[in-house]
């Protein structure tokens, strides 16, 4: 294994790992779908993220440099996008895990999201500044982080999973929605305070 190697997988295990607002929805999709139900968004996820870090080591990441209002625009559409999830989630608190169009958060919607997520673009800003070179190149980067992304994001649906019994009296579920809406605003709007 390369001894730049070494680093970037603790990045990326740090990156993909800590809570941000992708593992918070699916940590609730996990709660109400299951983890079965959850491989699909997991996937489209890590696999949206690592497709940015590789879309920032071709180039894109310079285009954004240089149009710092482009860069803006991408963040606030993101802290809006998540704001509108954590307003959806607040509204739908109290429903119950087997309300079948409650918390369904799919393919489209897991990646989608990484496009506006601003915690996905300063990674990958930060993944291609600091790791990429000669002996990693920028398909290398994406590849492991997206076979790190993987099981760090199936923990948060198992997390889901495993609180499923605690979450069936009604007053515990209306917390756990409300606390991860809280939480989701925090980690999108803390993105824009510098």
């Amino acid at each position: 294994m390369s001894q730049s190697l070494m680093p970037f997988i603790l990045f990326a295990l740090v990156a993909s790992i800590s809570p941000g607002p992708t593992n918070l929805l699916i940590l609730a999709h996990g709660a109400r779908q299951g983890l079965r139900a959850s491989l699909a968004p997991i996937l489209a996820a890590c696999g949206a993220a690592a497709a940015i870090v590789l879309a920032v080591g071709l180039g894109l990441g310079e285009v954004l440099v240089r149009h710092p209002l482009a860069q803006q625009l991408m963040s606030w559409a993101g802290v809006l996008w998540l704001s509108w999830l954590a307003l959806g989630m607040l509204r739908g608190a109290g429903e119950p895990l087997d309300n079948p169009g409650a918390g369904h958060f799919g393919v489209v919607s897991a990646a989608s999201l990484q496009l506006v997520n601003p915690k996905v673009w300063l990674m990958a800003v930060a993944v291609i500044g600091v790791f990429a070179g000669p002996s990693l190149p920028v398909w290398h980067l994406a590849l492991v982080f997206l076979l790190i992304a993987l099981p760090c994001m199936a923990v948060w649906a198992a997390l889901g999973v495993g609180s499923t019994r605690w979450l069936q009296a009604p007053g515990r579920l209306l917390w756990f929605n409300r606390a991860l809406a809280g939480l989701l605003l925090v980690s999108a709007w803390a993105s824009m305070v510098r």
